[in-house]
């Protein structure tokens, strides 16, 4: 089955000019992502990962290039709302996203913002928080809520929107591992219940191994956009972005440099354990 494009861009770039030093954030980014898929966009802090997901939903003008997302040309200023709609962002600080003292509230705001009828609000408030496990929480207020908490009602708050395209910007830099857990299960089960299309920033390694496909930035550079184990296995291209593999990754080169052979390189713990249980 062929799926349809929903972001499509060739030639991106964009650049800083601070005291007069001209500098690109990116540059020359040519990226397809398709209906449904989840992409991790992996690299180092500075590499323009973040920067060029800001494209995406019109955060940042286009500056040189071409971009449609979802059908909509990001260089159209009279699109910018419609584009935001479609294509909702969680930021790495759910603070800077809570606008009311209690999470139905803060929700509700942004349906509002966007006229969505009075009537249906809390049904769909409702919906949201279900999707994300946060039901019963409407009269909580979010500042009193743990970090993995806050973040599942930001992306309640997206979900509501009803958007096609949902943006995670580094959204478990600021989390504990019960945190970043909580949020990474609840991506995962928004994916694969919804088929919306989902992209990842991060620079954890991690992270990008359940993705159908990673795009590894380095200086502003996409320099490979494949399936992870393309990616995550290959040392010298992970090495050439500053990554560290992830563990299994690593262990299964050094058991091979020792003459143990896998029949495949693991990306996981859970697919480490298995190839080693093959041994036997």
């Amino acid at each position: 089955m062929i799926r349809k494009v929903m972001i499509h861009g060739s030639g991106i770039s964009y650049s800083y000019d601070f005291d007069e030093n001209f500098s690109y954030a990116f540059d020359g980014i040519d990226i397809e992502i398709k209906k449904g898929e989840m992409i991790a966009i992996l690299g180092r802090n500075g590499s323009g990962k973040s920067t060029l997901a800001r494209h995406f939903n019109a955060l940042l003008p286009l500056q040189k290039g071409n971009l449609t997302v979802a059908g909509i040309n990001a260089g159209d200023t009279d699109e910018i709302w419609r584009l935001r709609r479609l294509c909702g962002m969680v930021f790495q600080n759910p603070d800077n996203q809570f606008v009311s003292s209690l999470v139905e509230e803060d929700i509700a705001f942004g349906l509002e913002n966007y006229e969505v009828e009075r009537e249906t609000i809390p049904v769909k408030v409702a919906e949201s928080l279900k999707l994300v496990g946060m039901e019963g929480y409407e009269k909580r207020s979010p500042q009193m809520l743990s970090g993995g908490q806050k973040q599942r009602i930001a992306l309640a708050g997206v979900l509501a929107l009803e958007p096609d395209i949902i943006i995670f910007d580094e959204v478990t830099a600021m989390l504990d591992p019960e945190g970043r857990r909580e949020i990474l299960l609840a991506i995962k089960n928004i994916h694969v219940s919804s088929g919306k299309t989902i992209i990842m920033i991060t620079h954890f390694v991690d992270e990008a191994v359940p993705a159908d496909r990673i795009c590894l930035m380095h200086k502003g550079r996409l320099i490979r956009c494949a399936a992870p184990r393309e990616v995550l296995s290959d040392i010298e291209l992970m090495k050439s972005a500053g990554l560290v593999p992830p563990i299994p990754v690593r262990l299964y080169h050094d058991l091979k440099a020792a003459g143990i052979l896998l029949k495949s390189c693991p990306l996981s713990n859970e697919e480490l354990v298995e190839e080693i249980c093959r041994l036997h």
